[in-house]
Parts: C-alpha cells; structure tokens; sequence
C-alpha cells in the first residue's frame, strides 16, 4: 500500500508540472475539457472490457458529485490559477483540500476530531494566511490574488466532491467510479468551456500534444485509478492527507523542468501548512 501511495503522489504532483504545457497555449477549461473527454471513452472501454456492474441509483448521484465536484469544479480551480501562479504554490493550495473533509467530517458526517487532527487544522490555515499575507505584503496584483482564491476554491470544491462519494466508496469498483465520475467530469468541463471561454482554442502545438496525452494517459487513467484505491482502502481524510507530499515534489518538479521559483512568503507559508497537514495525517492513522 505503501508503494501505490507514493507512486499516487508521483503523479498527482507531476499533474501540476504538465497543466503548464497547455495554458500558455490553450483556455485552461478548454484544456482540461479536452483532458478528461479523452479520457472518458477510454475508461468506459475498460469497464466494459472488466465486466464491472455499474453502481445502483442509490450511489449514482454520489458518483455524480464525485464528478462534479471533485474533479472538474476542483481542477477548473487549478487549472485557471495555474495561468498566473508557479505549479508548485497552486499544489500546496490544492492540497489543502485535507483541512475541508476534516472539517466536512465533522458537520456532515458527523464524526469525532481528535485534538491532535484540530491542532493540524489550525495550523494548516495558519499557513495559508502566511502565504496569502505574504503575498499581499508583497504587492502582488489583483489576478495573482484571485488565483490564490480559485485554487482555494477548488480544493473546497474537491472535499465535498469526497465527503458525498465517502459513503460509497467501497461499494463501487474503482474503475467504475472513476469512470463514471470522468464522464461526469468532462459534461461539465465541456459546459462551462462553451460558457466561459467561446472562443475554440487553435491547433496544438507538439509540446502541448505531449502535455495532453501525459494528462490523458497518466493522470486521468492511472492516477485517478490509483486515486479511488486510496478511497477505497483508506479513511476520506487520510487518503486525501496523501497530497501533501504533492506540494514539494511539484515545486521540484516546476524548478528543475520549468525554471520556476516560489517567494520567500511562499515557502514559509507552505511549511507551515504542509505541517499542519502531517499532524492531521498523523491523527488519523
């Protein structure tokens, strides 16, 4: 289990690094449209092949909200942030979707924090409000702050998404959900594309094919499948916790691929969060 965790944080932090091949040349909802519409005939082709029993009405609209929350409201949130921010700070912001489902788990499904899981929480905003107040301190522009906001509403967007497939996620086979929630995912991807940016993006280039087609194969077939294991087998806020790794190893990745570089308020920030969310991890062995 160890192994798939850790080769699941692989790859979802090298999700971040790849979403900078397409933005500079594509709308970002266009973009991640395009991702998971190829990915869904793909998934659907493996379910079909396996055999799966599709999920009953009674888990289709948690499926459903999987889709729509969890997937497409929360990448539409980082893929937009992405066009202004480094790859490595939209990561940490996405990763703070742990501290939602903590605090989800509470309201919702009604279920008891330890005080270790409370002292994580706290110290995770507290290191969001580092990060943001050093990024107001630092004179940042209007688009840089929004960013900040969108990646943050994403990762909100992704724990609901979590909280309401909670219930069912180990009465549906993996690839089912992921299928089904893919599917969902690129419906309203398409929409809001067509909605919020009418114009159609121009012919790819080469390197955006490439960016593509890693997003496609990689990141929604083996992450996302590797994604509903962790669901699967793990508590909702600790295999969601698993995203903290992410964070350091997309600013890796976006130095040593992109050349980029994270401020001084950015780093503290992040430690501070990334703290926070080992103690929440920790609490919810």
């Amino acid at each position: 289990m160890a192994g798939l965790g850790l080769l699941f944080v692989a790859i979802w932090a090298s999700a971040f690094t790849a979403i900078k091949g397409v933005v500079p040349e594509w709308p970002a909802l266009w973009g991640l449209a395009a991702r998971f519409a190829l990915v869904a005939p793909i998934l659907l082709a493996v379910v079909a092949w396996r055999r799966a029993i599709w999920p009953g009405r009674a888990d289709a609209w948690r499926l459903a909200a999987m889709g729509v929350f969890g997937s497409a409201l929360y990448l539409a949130g980082a893929w937009k942030a992405s066009t202004v921010l480094p790859s490595g700070l939209v990561a940490l912001l996405s990763s703070t979707a742990p501290l939602f489902v903590a605090l989800g788990e509470v309201v919702v499904l009604r279920q008891r924090v330890p005080p270790l899981a409370w002292a994580g929480l706290g110290l995770g905003w507290l290191g969001v409000a580092v990060l943001g107040a050093g990024r107001g301190f630092g004179g940042v522009g209007a688009a840089e702050l929004w960013s900040i906001g969108l990646a943050l509403g994403g990762a909100l967007s992704q724990a609901a998404g979590i909280l309401a497939f909670a219930p069912a996620r180990r009465r549906i086979d993996p690839w089912t959900a992921n299928a089904a929630q893919t599917t969902m995912a690129a419906m309203t991807l398409l929409l809001l594309a067509g909605l919020a940016e009418p114009a159609l993006p121009p012919a790819p280039s080469p390197t955006l094919l490439l960016s593509l087609l890693y997003g496609v194969l990689v990141v929604g077939v083996g992450g996302y499948a590797l994604y509903f294991v962790m669901l699967e087998r793990l508590p909702p806020a600790t295999a969601a916790a698993l995203q903290l790794l992410a964070p350091p190893l997309a600013g890796v990745f976006g130095w040593a691929l992109l050349g980029e570089r994270l401020a001084p308020g950015d780093l503290a920030g992040g430690a501070v969060t990334l703290a926070g969310l080992a103690l929440l991890f920790r609490a919810r062995r």
